[in-house]
C-alpha cells in the first residue's frame, strides 16, 4: 500500500488529533447505547450522573432539609425502582426512605408503557394537587438515573417547580437525617402492566 512521506511533525499531528477525537467518538457510541431519541437513560441506571437535570433544580441534603423545615414544604417523590412481575412488586429487601415521601417504584425508567405512564401521572396529580407550580422533590439513591429521568418526564407535562435530590437516600443518610421504611404504592389490580426486571441491581 502507498504510503506518502510526512514529516516525523505530520505524523505527530496525525496521531495528536486521532488521539483528540477518540473521546467524542466514544461520547456519541455511548449516548446512542444509553439514551433514548427523547433523551431519557434507558441502560446503565446505576452510573454516575449529570450535575443537572432537564427540567429541575439539583439540591443537596442540606437545602433539603432547609425546605422541609420551611412553612411550605415541598412533596416528595421516591422513584427507586423494584421488579415488578405478574401484578406485584417484588421486594429483595426493605426500603427505606425520607419521611413522608411516596414512593412510585419503576416511574424513573427510560421508557413507560402506557400503564406505567398513567400511573405515574396520576399519583403525581394527587401528590401536588393537580397544582403543576408544587414544589416536588425528586430522589432515589446516588449515582441512579432513574430520579433524572423522572424529573425530565414531569417537566415535559408541564410540572416547572421541580427538585432534583441527586444523592438521594445514601446522601440523606450520609448527612445523618432520619429514613423511615418505605412501601411501594400499589398498581391498581386490573391494570395489565408490562413486567419489569430490576436495573442494574438499584
Amino acid at each position: 500500500m502507498f504510503m506518502p512521506y510526512l514529516p516525523s511533525t505530520c505524523w505527530s499531528s496525525v496521531v495528536w488529533v486521532a488521539l483528540l477525537a477518540t473521546p467524542a467518538v466514544h461520547s456519541a457510541t455511548e449516548a446512542g447505547l444509553y439514551f433514548s431519541w427523547e433523551g431519557y437513560r434507558i441502560g446503565r441506571y446505576k452510573s454516575p450522573t449529570p450535575e443537572q437535570a432537564e427540567g429541575g433544580v439539583r439540591i443537596d441534603a442540606g437545602t433539603l432539609a432547609e425546605m422541609l423545615a420551611s412553612p411550605s414544604p415541598p412533596a416528595l417523590l421516591d422513584v427507586q425502582p423494584v421488579r415488578w412481575q405478574s401484578g406485584i412488586f417484588l421486594q429483595t429487601r426493605q426500603r427505606y426512605n425520607l419521611p413522608g415521601s411516596i414512593w412510585l417504584p419503576n416511574v424513573g425508567l427510560g421508557e413507560l408503557d402506557a400503564q406505567w405512564s398513567a400511573y405515574f401521572r396520576e399519583h403525581l396529580a394527587r401528590l401536588t394537587g393537580s397544582d403543576k407550580q408544587f414544589p416536588v422533590v425528586v430522589y432515589c439513591t446516588a449515582d441512579c438515573w432513574m430520579s433524572w429521568n423522572a424529573v425530565k418526564r414531569a417537566s415535559s407535562w408541564g410540572y416547572s417547580n421541580l427538585f432534583w435530590f441527586a444523592e438521594g437516600t445514601d446522601g440523606w443518610r450520609e448527612s445523618d437525617h432520619e429514613l423511615v421504611p418505605a412501601h411501594p404504592v400499589p398498581l391498581p389490580a386490573s391494570r395489565n402492566t408490562q413486567d419489569t426486571d430490576r436495573p442494574d441491581d438499584l
